[in-house]
């Protein structure tokens, strides 16, 4: 998957978004059709594999039972579902937990999660099968390329630090996110920000046989991939509806869990073909890496206060924040 984010948001940005006119966005709570609450959600990019049980949740009308209306929106810019969130532009929006924390601590952005969604990293070292790299240490003096996000460069200077090498004997390149590529024409010996539910089965189903390092296998949190966020205000106004599409959210994942199969058909059926068409092959075995990645004991989406305060601090001693926020700012859990 290509992980759109931006380490750094604009308050300013924020600010003109609320204060602009226009047409209000569904979480402003009005009733929709046939008396139905409208709740908003914006993706982190178009529909694949993760957001299955968003549309399964739409298409057995588990939405329509907890008496809600749910519109799904794809992100125009990389910072949509953030921006648009704390702006109370949308009701909910997908994004990544160590930006909720980076942008808490940093610039004051007024949301919080109100689930976990991917509860471990997805983001990975890649390289090619036949690489001799084993471990992070074995990167010294190698090429590594990144999207010139610098969570990136945090994870691998963590990853090869924890490993005993020293971090300034890597040549970290910026590819932008042309990762599989990259790696593909030897451009680089090795990539981080590519995704294994994404760029490794795309890269196998292309030919290319692949291995890969976890972060969390080095130093790094095992921080939440992807959480849902909402904005502190639309939180206060809307936290009753904001359950119930929880509820049914659940009920879609717990759908998609017991038949996948049906669930990825779901999901096929209502991709942005034109814009970002899916490969079936693909997108099934991203859901087999997905599934499990997205079970909690204690419920779908539930978070822990543990995860975030991790987070934060190694988001703090990487340099990337000052201060660690503190965990009530960051998320609640909505049971």
């Amino acid at each position: 998957m290509k992980k759109w984010i931006c380490s750094c948001l604009s308050i300013l940005m924020i600010v003109m978004l609320a204060a602009c006119g226009g047409k209000e966005a569904d979480s402003s709570g009005q009733s929709g059709e046939k008396g139905l609450k409208e709740v908003s959600v914006m993706l982190d990019w178009y529909p694949n594999a993760v957001h299955s049980f968003l549309y399964v949740a739409e298409e057995k009308g588990y939405f329509k039972e907890e008496g809600i209306k749910v519109d799904i929106q794809f992100p125009a810019n990389p910072t949509d579902p953030m921006n648009l969130a704390a702006a109370g532009k949308i009701t909910l929006g997908f994004y990544y937990q160590p930006d909720v924390v980076m942008a808490r601590a940093n610039e004051e952005v007024p949301v919080k999660a109100v689930g976990a969604i991917v509860r471990s990293p997805l983001n990975r070292v890649i390289f090619p099968e036949d690489s001799t790299v084993k471990t992070p240490k074995d990167l010294e003096g190698k090429t590594v390329g990144y999207p010139g996000i610098p969570l990136n460069e945090s994870l691998l200077k963590t990853m090869v630090s924890s490993d005993g090498g020293d971090y300034k004997k890597v040549n970290v390149v910026d590819v932008g996110f042309e990762l599989g590529a990259s790696v593909v024409s030897k451009q680089t010996d090795a990539v981080i920000g590519a995704f294994i539910n994404h760029e490794v089965p795309v890269l196998k189903h292309q030919g290319h046989e692949t291995r890969n390092l976890n972060p969390t296998d080095y130093g790094v949190p095992s921080y939440y991939e992807l959480v849902a966020v909402t904005g502190d205000q639309t939180l206060e106004k809307e936290k009753e509806a904001i359950q119930s599409f929880w509820k049914a959210a659940a009920k879609g994942y717990e759908f998609m869990a017991e038949h996948p199969d049906e669930a990825l058909q779901i999901l096929m059926d209502n991709q942005d073909e034109a814009n970002f068409p899916l490969d079936q092959e693909v997108e099934k075995e991203s859901m087999e890496i997905l599934l499990p990645k997205m079970h909690s004991d204690e419920g779908f989406g539930t978070q822990s206060k543990d995860s975030w305060e991790e987070t934060g601090k190694w988001l703090k001693d990487s340099g990337l924040i000052k201060e660690v926020p503190a965990a009530e700012d960051l998320f609640i859990n909505l049971k």
